[in-house]
């Protein structure tokens, strides 16, 4: 028997021609392909970082707010001239408090009581709020009259936004809020330690408020979380037993198929047909308060309802037939199959689905703005049958705002609900990771 050579062993003119089966242009392809994938991701990622690092930049400093320390005499004489606050103690609240402030300030900045132009410019360096503040303390505490204590005043927000460098003051005085006379005292206090910058706890605790220094978000969170307490409440137990109904128990019929594809199509709906629907039926029809979160809660229920019954669904499906199989085998009934056995092991799926449902109400704003919750509400509800608003809302509300101190207050609470999304969508994945099964 003859050996047969290889085509390598042969003379390049004796070698049969080479088939071009493609792999060349295939492995051109994949590369291409590849090559478009990472720069989707490097497009997406570097918009990501823009819109972040806009945020932030903008942001950041309302996390901290400009105060003056001044020692303030609650004068008798100015606050009560008569001597009437034994006999009637709303002489307190209506004194004239601003009027105290002021003096204070003159006295620190040496500024005369008759010299009428600077005392008109004094004013626009203390936040309205200082005579609020004073008012609190001497109504708190009435021994406070005659006597002079250092009290922390928030400046007001053109100050504010100059100290933090906000404000361009090289421009022509007549081009910006702040006068040239205003920054010289601002740089003499702050030389003197008397204008510093702290914590900005009233961005957590403030309420809504027309003054920008004076603005939080406190209000807002309190009406997210009743909200977000309603939602959890009904769409969880509204779309778990749904779920587990039309998976376990409903029969595969034309009915149920109608259901399904229902649910799906109402996935994809707009929110702000949920709005227009809580609108129509809880407000219109049946005459529950506007700007209630009541109203808002139950609204977002209804939007977050699919999605926790498509990742219930789901989750119920993943588990093997082979432990209903088994469960029945040993006399269980169906509904301790589903409860004892099913439902356990689908709770990760179904706590997963719960949360990013929740994440997506949180961060959710046309809906509510179509039930009232863009109302302008300073006192923080005690129920959810008062007036109240969100926090996405608070945002928009803020970005109608002309002046920049509301810019720096609403990329801050960005920045907030931003954090809060972000920890609830690391939570799903924590607990899907921890007590997800692989079969």
């Amino acid at each position: 028997m003859t050996a047969i050579a290889p085509d390598s062993a042969l003379p390049v003119s004796a070698r049969p021609p080479r088939r071009d089966i493609g792999i060349r242009k295939r492995y051109a392809a994949e590369a291409r392909f590849k090559a478009y994938g990472v720069a989707a991701i490097v497009f997406g990622l570097t918009f990501l970082a823009i819109m972040l690092g806009s945020i932030v930049s903008k942001g950041y400093t309302a996390f901290w707010q400009t105060n003056i320390t001044l020692p303030v005499t609650f004068d008798a004489a100015a606050l009560d001239p008569q001597n009437k606050r034994d006999s009637d103690p709303s002489v307190l609240v209506k004194a004239n408090y601003d009027k105290l402030a002021q003096q204070a300030l003159a006295a620190k900045l040496g500024v005369a009581a008759d010299d009428k132009a600077k005392q008109r410019e004094m004013k626009g360096i203390l936040s309205d709020s200082s005579r609020i503040q004073l008012r609190d303390m001497l109504v708190a505490d009435p021994a406070l009259m005659g006597k002079s204590v250092d009290v922390s005043m928030l400046a007001s927000a053109n100050i504010d936004s100059a100290f933090k460098g906000q404000i361009d003051l090289s421009v022509p005085e007549a081009r910006r809020k702040v006068k040239d006379q205003q920054i010289a005292w601002m740089n003499q206090l702050a030389g003197e330690g008397v204008l510093t910058q702290k914590f900005n706890t009233g961005l957590f605790t403030f309420g809504a408020s027309s003054r920008a220094e004076t603005s939080g978000i406190g209000v807002a969170v309190v009406g997210s979380l009743y909200m977000m307490g309603i939602v959890l409440a009904l769409a969880l137990f509204v779309g778990v037993a749904a779920s587990i109904y039309l998976e376990e128990f409903a029969a595969k019929n034309r009915l149920t198929d109608l259901i399904e594809v229902n649910i799906n199509n109402l996935a994809a709906v707009p929110s702000i047909v949920y709005g227009l629907l809580g609108l129509a039926v809880f407000i219109n029809f049946l005459g529950l308060p506007r700007s209630a979160a009541l109203v808002g809660g139950v609204t977002l229920s209804l939007m977050t309802l699919p999605t926790i019954i498509i990742a219930t669904r789901a989750a119920l499906a993943a588990v093997p037939p082979s432990i209903r199989a088994g469960a029945l085998a040993l006399g269980a009934s169906r509904m301790q199959v589903v409860f004892h056995h099913v439902l356990p092991l689908a709770m990760p799926g179904i706590l997963t689905g719960t949360i990013i449902g929740l994440a997506r109400a949180l961060g959710e704003t046309a809906p509510l703005l179509l039930i009232g919750m863009v109302a302008f509400v300073a006192d923080y509800p005690s129920t959810p049958l008062d007036p109240s608003t969100a926090l996405p809302v608070q945002i928009y509300m803020w970005s109608n705002e002309a002046e920049r101190a509301f810019v720096e207050r609403m990329s801050g609470a960005i920045i907030i609900l931003l954090a809060f999304l972000m920890v609830m969508n690391i939570t799903a994945i924590v607990l899907r990771r921890k007590f997800e099964r692989r079969w």
